[in-house]
């Protein structure tokens, strides 16, 4: 991997040098799978920073005030809320500063704050603190700086991607990194939690922090910073059996003859009058964007309920008749992230293989409610039960999670109503994750109060809140099967 090399300005333009094809194919393919593993152990470190809370609430619960107690378990839903609230409500302006700031730089700066903020967690510890207000106040601060990640690593994906007649399927295998930090976020918490809950934190503070490092150093945000020009030489993507590479001509010169100067005149024109990035509301009014953005809204609720409270939920209900250890719960709650790293590859290819987001995305809600009632009703009779149907809706909650906030947003943001201007992307995809990230919110603080009154209320929440989602794609769903039914006469 070559260091990446300071851009002009903080939004370079797209064209300048423009290489010959055939000498630059194996370049772009290099830089495009570059960006890809950069970006994709990027976020999947926010997400293992993110982790450690899930991870210690039983052990804070149990003997760390004022986490202790009757009203243990409300301050520790809080302590969520801190996080969720403070990244949904910083996600709007983040996805506005993406589409204008370097990348390269918002990205490790966030990275590196992101560090600092999960260590002072970690130091909370060592210090003996036991004040609320430090608890939030860290909370907060990790939620603001951690905004910054998702519409920059989507952004940069999509400079990179945007043309990829297979994007479902190469941003759901992307998108797995979500899972996967979940995973690693869960193994390294639980495997030094016994020497002390603040290590849980500290070891994927320095983690992310050595990342934010590397992508300072080594990320190229945008083709047109290494002196490449997608959009007249070859597209590189991954075919959807072996992860085979194939080269796609996206603009051949003979294509450009079929336009008569007119035609060419008047595009350049239309182009040329472009702004450099989008408004925020314009953004919003966008086709699709709301009906996604809600329901995202629901399904961000199910799916960030389970990341913050599933080992907790494991720790406290017995599986066959037996009580799991801290560190047990924690290394099993990883099933569920396991599913869902198959549920967002095969929601990426099936909406491929069919040409439609919506009806995929609505597939899976549907099917993830059986999937929870299964796991609530017969999880406990046997950990083979438990396995399973924990991967069962993990896999079923996380599908769409992961198609809406990838390749549904780079769909969005790239759309013909903004004709092609990429500088949108970002601003689309904080939206999308913004609202999402409200809702990621308000699950696990409602969990804290409703579990109080037992979990088959939780439950009973998490069902609700999916078929609210699904209401939402109702619309899009419906012109999308209109549309194929059209197509066959």
């Amino acid at each position: 991997m070559e260091p990446a090399a300071a851009p002009a300005s903080p939004a370079p333009p797209h064209g300048g040098h423009t290489p010959t094809v055939g000498g630059n194919a194996r370049a772009v393919r290099r830089r495009q799978y570059a960006v890809l593993a950069l970006t994709f152990a990027a976020y999947a470190a926010f997400h293992a920073s993110r982790k450690p809370p899930s991870i210690v609430k039983a052990v804070l619960s149990a003997d760390w005030a004022p986490f202790t107690g009757p009203e243990g378990t409300h301050r520790l839903g809080e302590l969520d809320v801190a996080f969720l609230a403070a990244y949904a409500a910083a996600m709007f302006a983040a996805g506005h500063l993406a589409d204008r700031a370097d990348l390269r730089l918002l990205l490790g700066a966030a990275m590196l704050a992101s560090g600092a903020a999960s260590a002072a967690l970690g130091a909370a510890y060592f210090l003996g603190v036991h004040g609320l207000p430090f608890f939030l106040a860290a909370q907060v601060a990790s939620g603001v700086v951690q905004s910054a990640g998702w519409p920059c690593v989507v952004a940069v994906v999509g400079n990179w991607f945007g043309h990829a007649s297979r994007r479902g399927t190469i941003m759901g295998v992307w998108n797995s990194h979500t899972s996967v930090g979940n995973i690693a976020g869960s193994v390294l918490a639980a495997a030094v939690l016994e020497f002390g809950w603040g290590w849980s934190f500290l070891v994927p503070a320095f983690v992310i922090a050595a990342l934010g490092v590397l992508v300072l150093v080594f990320l190229v945000a945008h083709p047109s910073d290494a002196g490449l020009d997608l959009d007249s030489m070859m597209e590189v993507e991954m075919n959807g059996d072996g992860g085979e590479e194939v080269e796609l001509l996206v603009e051949d010169k003979k294509e450009a003859e079929v336009h008569d100067d007119d035609e060419l005149e008047l595009e350049m024109e239309m182009r040329s009058q472009l702004p450099t990035a989008i408004g925020f509301l314009e953004a919003w009014r966008l086709p699709g964007v709301a009906e996604y953005a809600f329901c995202l809204f629901f399904s961000k609720l199910v799916a960030y309920t389970f990341l913050y409270w599933l080992p907790f939920y494991i720790r406290n209900n017995a599986v066959a008749g037996q009580f799991l250890s801290h560190k047990a719960s924690g290394i099993l709650s990883i099933v569920f992230d396991i599913g869902g790293v198959l549920g967002g590859i095969s929601a990426g290819f099936l909406s491929d293989a069919i040409g439609a987001r919506a009806i995929t995305s609505a597939l899976f809600l549907l099917l993830s409610i059986p999937a929870l009632i299964l796991y609530r009703t017969f999880g406990s009779i046997s950990m083979c039960h438990n396995i399973g149907l924990m991967f069962l809706s993990g896999y079923f909650v996380n599908g769409p999670y992961s198609l809406i906030t990838t390749a549904v947003a780079t769909d969005l943001g790239t759309q013909d109503a903004i004709k092609g201007n990429s500088r949108a992307l970002a601003t689309v995809s904080a939206i999308i994750d913004g609202t999402g990230s409200v809702g990621a919110a308000l699950g696990p603080l409602l969990t804290g109060y409703i579990s109080t009154r037992g979990w088959n209320s939780v439950f009973f929440m998490l069902i609700v809140s999916i078929s609210l989602a699904l209401v939402f794609l109702i619309r899009i769903a419906r012109d999308e099967i209109a549309a194929k039914i059209g197509a066959r006469r």
